[in-house]
């Protein structure tokens, strides 16, 4: 039973899933279809989820496809890669594989010789970048283009390297993929979801207030969740002073992890990012007027600034512009007297 039906970790079912109906049957297509898909988001934007959505569907209406899910941004080399793929895989299928240690190319053969139909996602697949092996993209490349029962997501939330890993010619894994890209749940839909799940509690969430969290947070998905889920637990009508309590208590929360975290920083790379969480998206983070506003260090300290920040992925690049990825450490940065 879920007490609380706002979930901010985890898959239950579609009854707890927002929307996203277009791109789950756009994912279930391209499987169906034997495309590979690369599916692109910020990170706590719900691509794991959604995930989990399109393979609970998948197993509702065709029980013989096997689904796999391994998410490897733990994985820091091709060893842990390989380990916990075949720690995925292995025991899953009709066959036994003949050693308990393998490769890449056992694993993939032992996949090809189930001729079962696999559905396998790879989340964060841009740590495989991260990996001191030389050609670890070329290698899987040169396996998975000949699994003719085998179908991939391949999900990441570094727009940058991953559109560098599927677009460019000189990758291997070029145009081998649909792209699909995931961006904040439509704003009406999800205020019907939510709004639901209160009026079952003989409560109230209004319009007014949901879209106070919607633009407090760009609609991004597990900020809104993460709230709402508190105003739920409150047993009270949620209105706009219960929404900066709930954020207040988060904030609270969260300041030593952010202390600690930000004890690794200069001071130069802390006002930088709380200018930047000021302005909440900074399209020109060289234009005169943001530096002197924020009363920055030249041009060439941002860029240094800037290049740690997003390395570390504190800082995130959309196409609107640079924010800072943790919404709630913006927030909280702004309280500071940095």
């Amino acid at each position: 039973m879920i007490n609380n039906p706002f979930l901010i970790t985890g898959y239950h079912s579609p009854a707890y899933f927002c929307d996203r109906k277009t791109e789950t049957e756009t994912i279930s297509n391209a499987l169906y279809n034997g495309r590979n898909i690369t599916l692109l988001s910020p990170r706590r934007m719900g691509k794991t989820g959604l995930i989990h959505h399109v393979f609970h569907q998948i197993k509702q209406q065709d029980t013989d496809i096997v689904l796999f899910y391994l998410d490897i941004f733990p994985t820091h080399n091709l060893g842990e890669f390989v380990r916990l793929l075949a720690s995925t895989v292995f025991g899953k299928l009709d066959i036994t594989p003949e050693k308990e240690e393998t490769s890449i190319i056992e694993i993939f053969t032992y996949l090809q010789a189930s001729e079962k139909k696999c559905y396998i996602a790879i989340d964060e697949f841009q740590q495989i970048a991260e990996y001191p092996e030389k050609g670890v993209e070329a290698l899987l490349r040169s396996h998975n283009q000949f699994m003719s029962n085998v179908n991939f997501i391949f999900s990441g939330s570094k727009r940058h390297v991953m559109n560098e890993m599927f677009l460019s010619a000189k990758r291997p894994f070029f145009q081998s993929t649909q792209i699909l890209s995931i961006d904040k749940i439509n704003k009406d839909a999800y205020y019907r979801f939510a709004a639901d799940f209160f009026t079952a509690q003989d409560r109230e969430l209004t319009e007014e207030t949901f879209s106070t969290i919607y633009d407090e947070f760009n609609g991004h998905t597990w900020y809104i969740q993460t709230i709402l889920n508190r105003l739920y637990s409150y047993r009270e009508n949620p209105d706009g002073k219960l929404v900066n309590h709930a954020i207040s208590e988060i904030l609270a929360e969260s300041g030593y992890v952010y202390e600690s975290l930000l004890s690794a920083f200069s001071t130069s790379n802390i006002r930088l990012l709380k200018a930047i969480a000021k302005e909440k998206c900074v399209r020109e983070i060289n234009a005169g007027d943001f530096i002197t506003r924020h009363k920055l260090k030249a041009a060439s300290s941002v860029n240094s600034s800037l290049k740690k920040l997003i390395d570390k992925e504190l800082i995130y690049k959309s196409n609107l512009g640079y924010t800072v990825y943790d919404r709630f450490m913006a927030l909280w940065i702004m309280q500071q007297p940095y």
